[in-house]
């Protein structure tokens, strides 16, 4: 059978979605016969189009045609160009009447819950650096942990080190050292380590680790080893202090039991990668519908990646809670417009030849299906990277698009469950929170069974709907959250490294 997709009755392309693509000469309808081979996720012209017109999807623009296209024929990156983004300063904003929203009631999930109020899915022991020096040592350790520690403490699922290339060589006061140096240390406070973080520092660095410490916790009360400490004679010294300091940690964490928490407890991070032209057809508005659910269940989400925000940015500042809201979304997409423009790039640079290769022709068209992941409730606050998220609710958490550096903030936001979606594939994965796999399609699906948790393809036929779907995805949250249902990416072991965003200088 032949599908192709219409998003919108104001589009003028519509999506191929049959697995194998379709050849040339395949008949759409009376007034369409393909004048090419047209793969699958990529558009095909419904009308004729001139030079100059705009080309429609989702009821917007996505571009414009650089030539002339006849019906019928291969629409992409080739021959179109890019519009110009949505201008910040025309961007209005009207206060709306406080939308009711209805609540959820009686979802719960089996979380550790932390004596600071937050709850955790995973009990974690957490070792964050304080410079990259002291890498290879904590990635000793930890190996060591899992081999001789770790079965004496069978409530404690993971150790885990924070490693990264900051902490010196850098100009630790400049304006935005603030950025790398509140992501490490509001990492520390995940509720997945329970508060039992440990810091292990070089000594000669300019980060240091008595600044990575929560608010009010006291040097001598925490966990901070120098390997310059001349009490140390020698690599074993050193290990043999650390694994000290570890079993002391990994005592308190194996009391830790999992007990009933209500649903608005979850802190959901979602976030797409290896996009495609499924995304926002199926994973991100099923994930938006589940989005939706947690927050009339009284929990928090948060979406980001600016770049793939920015060109959607006048579909969200009318959704602020209030002006204030309103205004920081504005104000964060103007910085980030002159961060890249400080670097000679601009948003174009973030389509990739993979989103390319799945249909997505430009950034706008990507924005357009990315920001449907944060479903339709009030966006209730604007988190700065690196920051530690507010309020209850749905809230933009500003980061770069890049994977790595996108999950690493919102690990330092607060998110205690993690949503992938992704229509190419990638086996991103995260060791301190689960990672819950979306595939677009269910060829992805399939190829990939055993590295997607959740296929939101059969949306794409009418096989289901949105709703059905986002309610299968909801209870999977809890179940995953509960850690009842075990992720691909620990099943498997597979995770990336976190990865700083530092846009200050290096010395």
């Amino acid at each position: 059978m032949t599908t192709l997709i219409q998003t919108s009755p104001l589009d003028n392309v519509g999506i191929v979605a049959n697995p194998q693509g379709l050849e040339k000469g395949t008949i759409i309808s009376d007034q369409i016969t393909l004048s090419e081979y047209i793969p699958m996720g990529h558009k095909v012209a419904l009308t004729d189009l001139t030079e100059g017109e705009a080309v429609i999807r989702y009821g917007h623009t996505i571009g414009y045609a650089d030539k002339r296209i006849q019906k019928g024929a291969w629409v992409n990156e080739r021959n179109i160009r890019l519009p110009e983004p949505p201008t910040l300063d025309a961007i209005s904003y009207t206060q709306k009447p406080i939308q009711v929203i209805e609540k959820l009631e009686g979802y719960t999930f089996k979380g550790y819950r932390n004596s600071d109020g937050s709850v955790g899915t995973k009990n974690v022991l957490g070792i964050t650096t304080s410079v990259q020096c002291v890498a290879g040592i904590t990635d000793f350790i930890c190996q060591k942990i899992r081999r001789e520690l770790l079965p004496l403490y069978p409530n404690v699922d993971e150790v885990v080190a924070f490693n990264h290339s900051y902490g010196c060589g850098i100009a630790i006061d400049a304006p935005a050292a603030i950025i790398p140096i509140r992501t490490i240390q509001h990492i520390a406070q995940n509720p997945n380590f329970g508060g039992e973080i440990m810091i292990v520092g070089l000594g000669c660095e300019k980060l240091r680790p008595e600044r990575l410490l929560p608010n009010g916790r006291d040097a001598a009360e925490s966990s901070i080893t120098y390997l310059q400490d001349e009490a140390f004679e020698g690599f074993g010294d050193m290990v043999a202090g650390i694994m000290q300091t570890a079993e002391r940690h990994l005592q308190k964490l194996n009391q830790r039991q999992r007990t009933t928490c209500p649903a608005s407890e979850l802190v959901v991070g979602m976030q797409c990668g290896g996009s495609d032209a499924f995304s926002g057809l199926t994973g991100n508005p099923v994930s938006g519908f589940a989005a939706d659910l947690i927050v009339r269940a009284g929990g928090t989400v948060f979406f980001s990646e600016v770049t793939e925000v920015r060109d959607a940015i006048h579909l969200l500042v009318p959704r602020a809670a209030d002006e204030t809201v309103a205004q920081a979304l504005k104000d964060e997409m103007a910085w980030y417009d002159a961060y890249l423009q400080q670097g000679r790039a601009d948003r174009s640079a973030n389509t990739t030849p993979g989103n390319k290769g799945g249909g997505l022709s430009t950034i706008v068209e990507k924005a357009l299906g990315s920001v449907v992941k944060s479903g339709t409730s009030p966006i209730v606050d604007m988190v700065a990277p690196g920051e530690k998220v507010r309020k209850r609710g749905l809230n933009f958490v500003a980061t770069p698009a890049s994977d790595f550096v996108c999950g690493t903030l919102q690990l330092a936001a607060g998110m205690n469950l993690h949503v992938f979606i992704t229509g190419r594939g990638t086996p991103y994965g995260l060791n301190m929170v689960p990672v819950i796999k979306v595939s677009s399609n269910t060829k992805l699906s399939q190829r990939w069974h055993d590295l997607i948790d959740f296929d939101a393809g059969p949306v794409a036929f009418g096989h289901k709907t949105i709703e059905e779907m986002g309610w299968e995805l909801f209870h999977l949250m809890l179940d995953v959250a509960s850690g009842t249902r075990q992720v691909a990416t620990d099943k498997l072991g597979l995770y990336n490294d976190l990865v700083l965003f530092n846009p200050g200088p290096l010395t």
